[in-house]
């Protein structure tokens, strides 16, 4: 009985190895197709960039790895000339197998990461890239590439991340355009690839409080998703209209309902819903239609015709204690959907705490620093020199 057993234990890793194996053999096969010119070094780079030991600091460091095989000449030519077909990779990107939370459901993250190029003047479309953290209790303005990244968030004892998609923003880019195509691009994609299909729940999308999430959630609101976004503590929203009632001098009925500020809990109403989980005692209240007073401004500038009421629920987080004895400030959520059930918002608001996840795939991408090495040589063949660190 204990061989038997033995045994069993022995073939159960080998058996998820191969399969980890034959998926990212798979993977590296239809990569190899995405690229279109210069394949075999690109591949090549790509696979030494993989094996460096540490952050690339310079792309002639790559070919002094054993995965590169070819010479420096071979690196440049690949830099200036190589080509990838990106919609193909990032069809290829959809198709693998990605982690789920609860009931098989997809969890996405957005957000927006600098490659830092303060030493590249001669870079086009370089902006002032917010970051914190480079001095003490400091933010800084740094000339960089931010980048829109959209990835799918794993439940569990883990920080990993899938990055499914990957846009530059541009100095005349509106952000919340942009990653509501983004979203959209990504969404289809894993409809076209059997991710998600009919009957199964909804895909759910978790933001900071840098996006208009009020402002996604209508744009997106053909697709099967519900938006999670984090809301600033001064915002002032909006109550459902309450019931109509006959006046008898006329007039148009309100729209809205009375205002919900954040700020002073005097203009709150019952919640709805609340609910306490063993999070270090985490309670949740949530109200539901609550919605902002839009106007032409903003995002919101250039629609056509009446602007849309935008209802869902709000949440307010609020944990005993960080760690340290730190004082943890509530969280404001809002999300699309209406009509929340108790098991909605605990999901919601747990779903919005992996968002931090993708932090750490940042911060394994490489460290704003680390990403201000210019990786493209010019056309003579010469690299720019690194940037200090």
């Amino acid at each position: 009985m204990t061989k038997t057993k033995a045994v069993r234990v022995s073939l159960l890793p080998d058996a998820v190895r191969r399969e980890a194996f034959a998926e990212a053999s798979r993977f590296r096969g239809e990569f190899y197709e995405c690229l279109t010119a210069r394949r075999d070094e690109l591949f090549e780079l790509v696979d030494a960039m993989l094996c460096a030991d540490g952050a690339v600091k310079s792309p002639v460091d790559l070919t002094l790895l054993p995965e590169h095989r070819r010479g420096h000449g071979a690196m440049y030519g690949g830099l200036n000339h190589g080509r990838i077909d990106a919609g193909r990779l990032r069809t290829v990107l959809a198709g693998l197998s990605l982690p789920r939370f609860d009931g098989g459901r997809l969890v996405l993250a957005v957000d927006v990461s600098p490659w830092l190029r303060s030493d590249a003047p001669c870079s086009a479309d370089r902006l002032f890239c917010h970051v914190y953290g480079r001095a003490k209790a400091a933010s800084q303005f740094i000339p960089g590439w931010p980048y829109s990244f959209v990835a799918v968030l794993e439940p569990g004892a883990t920080s990993w991340t899938a990055i499914l998609d990957a846009v530059r923003l541009g100095p005349v880019d509106d952000a919340t355009a942009v990653t509501a195509a983004q979203l959209r691009g990504v969404v289809e994609r894993l409809v076209a690839a059997d991710q998600w299909q009919s009957g199964d729940p909804h895909i759910v999308i978790v933001s900071d409080a840098d996006y208009d999430v009020t402002r996604l959630a209508w744009v997106l609101r053909d697709l099967p998703v519900e938006l999670v976004g984090r809301v600033r503590s001064d915002r002032v929203m909006r109550l459902p209209k309450p019931p109509r009632v006959h006046d008898p001098k006329g007039g148009r009925p309100p729209k809205h309902g009375p205002e919900f500020r954040f700020a002073k809990p005097e203009t709150w109403p019952e919640p709805a819903i609340t609910t306490t989980t063993n999070y270090g005692k985490a309670e949740t209240q949530a109200w539901d239609r609550v919605h902002p007073r839009l106007t032409h401004r903003s995002s919101w500038l250039d629609h056509d015709g009446e602007l849309p009421l935008v209802e869902g629920t709000l949440m307010r987080l609020k944990v005993e204690h960080l760690s340290k004895d730190r004082d943890a400030p509530p969280v404001w959520l809002w999300s699309s959907k209406t009509g929340a059930t108790p098991d909605d918002v605990d999901r919601f608001w747990q779903a919005f705490l992996r968002r931090f996840d993708l932090e750490h795939t940042f911060r394994f991408i490489g460290e704003p620093d680390d990403r201000e090495t210019v990786m493209s040589g010019s056309a003579g063949g010469r690299a720019e020199k690194d940037s200090p660190r």
